[in-house]
């Protein structure tokens, strides 16, 4: 299917396991072009008991996990869903990623938890200065089992879809803006190099070249995009 939208999205919960898996799985069937995130300091997998679950670095594969868990308790990490779970995970991606760890500059950001979502914001202010466009963060409270997961993923999906033309609209328009901007000082620019004398001698050819001059430019430059120039 291609993609509904050029728009990048990222979907975060805690450990890149559950939550925000399921919504990749969903978002990516749509089309979206959708990655995922955890956000916590280690993988982890319930365990036999609450207090003890399995823990894992980031950097460890989905199928590195799902051949342990076998291997400690096939039959117990079957009925608990872990197994289903990393098969799924193994088919999507090689593994978890953490959000503070990746470079890329995404259009949307949800978060599946309200501590998720003070972790995104805190670490996309720490880096703010490095991005070249503005990044929508939205909060969506998922409880962490397979259930609410997948309710919550189709609900993620819905959102997108209902959002997304409206956020593109907002981006282009932002882009249009520093378009217009850089358009703008490139005129300046000409006049000052070339056209000086002809300013001083007519403030009428300014006045109205300019907006002639950035509409010519700016109607090229929409041509190329709609031809994906």
């Amino acid at each position: 299917m291609s993609s509904p939208t050029k728009m990048k999205i990222a979907v975060v919960c805690s450990s890149n396991q559950n939550r925000s898996m399921e919504a990749h799985k969903v978002l990516m069937r749509k089309g979206f072009d959708v990655q995922s995130f955890g956000t916590g300091t280690h993988v982890r997998i319930p365990g036999p008991a609450a207090d003890q679950p399995n823990v894992f670095p980031f950097g460890t594969t989905y199928d590195e996990m799902y051949k342990k868990l076998v291997a400690a308790d096939k039959d117990l990490y079957t009925r608990n869903g872990m197994l289903n779970m990393l098969d799924r995970n193994r088919r999507i991606k090689d593994h978890p990623e953490r959000f503070q760890e990746s470079n890329i500059v995404f259009d949307l950001v949800i978060t599946c938890e309200e501590r998720i979502y003070d972790h995104v914001v805190e670490d996309m202010e720490r880096r703010s200065s490095a991005l070249a466009r503005p990044t929508h963060i939205l909060n969506i409270d998922i409880a962490d089992n397979h259930e609410d997961a997948m309710l919550g993923a189709i609900l993620i999906c819905e959102i997108c879809e209902m959002v997304m033309p409206q956020l593109h609209t907002l981006v282009s328009v932002a882009r249009l803006a520093s378009a217009l901007f850089y358009l703008d000082f490139l005129f300046s620019l000409l006049c000052f190099f070339t056209g000086d004398q002809v300013c001083r001698d007519s403030n009428v050819w300014c006045a109205s070249l300019r907006p002639l001059f950035l509409f010519s430019l700016l109607f090229s430059w929409v041509q190329g995009k709609e031809l994906g120039l």
